[in-house]
């Protein structure tokens, strides 16, 4: 039995207003190079709302955003070093707009399967991430 293939990739750049749209152009060119175009425009709106979710809560000074390319889907996760600042879904009220609570439920809906995930060293909590997976059948229902 063979290994299954995934590639792996990672940009790692600061909790910046732009780095949103940094990481759009991130999950673009890999997504156009491992030749999944149906996962594109899920997978920017989706990154583009996990990142913006650390820039905006997070007290952290930079974040990476790590794609996971396996044979019929994609794993994007956003990892910040933050433990203490969970992200936490709520309720949108009428007439907020972006960065309004809505980010997380989008990703849910767009997603095939989303979570947080902890990130340790050692016995050490140093951080979490966010992680959302695109399948490429999902993808034509968009």
């Amino acid at each position: 039995m063979s290994p299954v293939k995934r590639d792996r990739y990672m940009l790692t750049a600061p909790t910046a207003p732009s780095t949103a749209r940094l990481a759009r152009e991130f999950v673009t060119a890999t997504l156009l190079a491992a030749e999944r175009r149906l996962l594109i425009e899920p997978a920017r709106i989706c990154v583009s709302d996990t990142v913006a979710n650390v820039v905006r809560h997070a007290r952290v000074p930079e974040l990476t955003v790590e794609m996971t390319v396996h044979p019929g889907n994609v794993v994007v996760a956003v990892r910040d070093d933050d433990p203490g600042r969970l992200p936490w879904p709520r309720q949108a009220g009428a007439g907020e707009g972006s960065g309004d609570g809505r980010g997380l439920a989008l990703v849910r809906r767009l997603s095939h399967a989303s979570g947080v995930t902890w990130v340790w060293d050692g016995l050490d909590l140093v951080g979490k991430q966010v992680w959302f997976e695109l399948r490429e059948r999902a993808a034509l229902t968009v």
